[in-house]
């Protein structure tokens, strides 16, 4: 019976070690540029929880480190046109996004009611 409790608590507890907290800068602009932020990081294998905000840039993701990284959750990211902690993005890919999710571009900026950061 102890030696089941051991082995539990020891599972547990590597279980919550593999888990990571981090925050992620991504650029965007509006609620639709969210959803394809948190849904490209959520898609990464290992990530559990994703939450990006408009006015901070800042992705939130909660992983297991043992099956994904953040160089892997920012180049999904960038992947759908989204610079994600300096990820460049393909010309063709930020191109193919709405103009309202168009960052580089100030007006589009402004039109959301964002500060530029970059």
């Amino acid at each position: 019976m102890k030696i089941n409790v051991i082995v539990m608590l020891f599972f547990t507890t590597v279980a919550v070690a593999q888990t990571q907290k981090e925050r992620i800068d991504v650029r965007g602009n509006c609620g639709m540029c969210k959803a394809r932020i948190e849904k490209a990081a959520i898609q990464v294998k290992g990530v559990k929880y994703a939450v990006w905000q408009a006015e901070t840039e800042q992705l939130r993701v909660l992983f297991n480190a043992k099956k994904t990284t953040v160089d892997s959750i920012a180049a999904s990211i960038s992947a759908v046109g989204h610079e994600a902690n300096g990820v460049a993005v393909k010309d063709e890919v930020y191109a193919d996004l709405p103009m309202c999710c168009q960052y580089r571009d100030e007006s589009s900026k402004e039109m959301h009611g964002t500060m530029m950061k970059h």
